[in-house]
């Protein structure tokens, strides 16, 4: 008798056993030669296939069900973005229209990393499952995305799913790049090196500045769009803290080496940065590109953007690195990239370009402004106004202001407050000069941000402090 194995499921002839749902799409099965006793017909085969729910196979061969999803409203990326979004449109179209494409077990609050790096907090506290922040009643497809073809409206999974949309929201955020920094990754298996952009490497920070003794602790920005662009400071200002505490800070040299021009791309900030820098005996070196490095040797070797071909080797006890970073290889693959690779979408309304069903939010896309959560929490906002105007049939009318805020961690009990629009002017939530040190910051960053993040953003219920900002600040100019 011939028998149609998959899995634990058996099929046959003239009945199906045990009974399987036509829900079960996409599991593998096969038909092996030595359960045939005697010949079967291909067509045979096929309808028994059919019987019990699944594609078309062939025999002595693994195949896939063909597997065919659709949304009203399909999200790419289970990030800050991803899941705000999912809440969102969850809220204004109902349950089962929306679904969320991510692959990954867990999610992380990123901004929570530069504390973890310098002790302050933990890894752990930092994640939770990815199942425990997905918005109840959205779709949640754990694979991750091949291929985006918007001329057809459907996106291609690594698993060979294909989902189409009738509107499409991209949150893939960016890719790290260690490794085009000659010697890395592999350069983190060695002591007195880390990172705080990775979840693997950010222990790797602690640890080095724990064990740290003397000689220079070296911190790198590199020659590209980065997300959180204050964090390679963050864990500088950090780390001096640490060592003044732990009275090592003598014999230490704090160097900042960053491939920027300036210290932070708003003068507000940026002034009240260099006081900071000055006070605590940090050298700042301008336009400097990591360009390798020597982990057996402690060696960084940096090249100078102003004089090409031009390299400084520094030798080091402790080493932040912050990674290049690129767009999203699927994005930039794709006909909604823009020349960079970046989502190319309209920086006011957050709709693509060329596509108007498509919409992109986060790190992914292309709008002039720092790559940050408080980012996210704006544009999330924006783009909820938009999308339910454009599903009646009318005109965006919420305009993006590119805001974003950089807490600039300065110690561990001190922040300068960084709040900017798309023309970096400050955009300031609180009616002070946020641009001191204060107390009161540091608390609403470690402490008072996380929650807003896990019970607001993700909910879709925190969509940045416009509202506040304007309530704080009503009478005044």
């Amino acid at each position: 008798m011939g028998i149609l194995s998959c899995r634990k499921i058996k099929v046959r002839f003239g009945r199906l056993s045990p009974p399987v749902s036509p829900a079960l799409h996409g599991y593998f099965f096969s038909v092996s030669p030595k359960y045939l006793a005697f010949p079967v017909k291909k067509h045979i085969m096929a309808a028994l296939c059919r019987s019990a729910g699944f594609g078309a196979c062939r025999l002595h061969t693994s195949c896939r069900a063909s597997a065919k999803q659709h949304y009203k409203m399909l999200v790419l990326g289970g990030g800050s973005g991803g899941i705000a979004m999912g809440a969102r449109m969850k809220m204004m179209l109902g349950a089962d229209k929306v679904a969320v494409v991510e692959p990954s077990e867990m999610h992380y609050y990123q901004p929570l990393w530069t504390l973890a790096g310098a002790g302050a907090k933990t890894i752990a506290s930092s994640g939770r499952t990815t199942s425990s922040v997905m918005p109840s009643g959205v779709k949640w497809v754990k694979s991750k995305v091949q291929e985006i073809n918007p001329d057809t409206n459907t996106v291609r999974t690594d698993d060979g799913t294909e989902i189409s949309y009738e509107y499409l929201i991209v949150a893939l955020g960016l890719q790290l790049h260690f490794e085009k920094i000659k010697g890395l990754p592999e350069g983190f298996d060695h002591p007195k090196i880390g990172s705080n952009y990775s979840v693997e490497t950010v222990e790797k920070t602690w640890a080095a500045l724990q064990n740290f003794k003397e000689g220079n602790a070296v911190f790198s920005f590199p020659n590209t769009p980065v997300k959180c662009p204050g964090a390679p400071q963050k864990i500088m200002y950090l780390s001096d803290a640490f060592l003044r505490k732990t009275g090592k800070r003598a014999r230490a040299n704090i160097i900042y080496n960053t491939s920027l021009p300036v210290l932070f791309a708003v003068k507000k900030y940026a002034d009240a940065l260099w006081d900071v820098v000055k006070e605590r005996d940090i050298k700042v070196n301008l336009r400097q590109n990591l360009i390798e490095v020597r982990a057996d040797k402690q060696e960084a070797v940096f090249e100078n953007l102003d004089k090409p071909g031009e390299t400084t080797v520094f030798q080091y006890d402790m080493l932040h690195v912050t990674p290049p970073m690129g767009p999203n290889s699927v994005v930039k693959g794709s006909p909604l990239a823009d020349e960079a690779g970046w989502l190319d979408v309209d920086k006011e309304n957050l709709q693509h370009k060329k596509y108007p069903n498509v919409f992109g939010i986060g790190d992914c896309t292309n709008l002039p402004t720092p790559k940050t959560a408080a980012g996210v929490a704006a544009q999330s906002a924006v783009l909820h106004r938009n999308i339910e105007k454009i599903l009646k049939n009318e005109n965006p009318d919420k305009k993006y202001d590119g805001y974003t805020s950089c807490p600039l961690v300065t110690s561990y009990n001190t922040v300068v407050l960084a709040e900017f629009d798309y023309n970096l002017q400050p955009l300031e939530t609180f009616p002070i000069n946020q641009a001191k040190e204060r107390r009161l910051m540091y608390y609403m960053k470690a402490d008072v941000m996380p929650h807003l993040y896990w019970l607001g953003l993700l909910k879709g219920l925190w969509g940045g402090p416009e509202p506040y900002r304007k309530l704080l600040h009503l009478g005044m100019k």
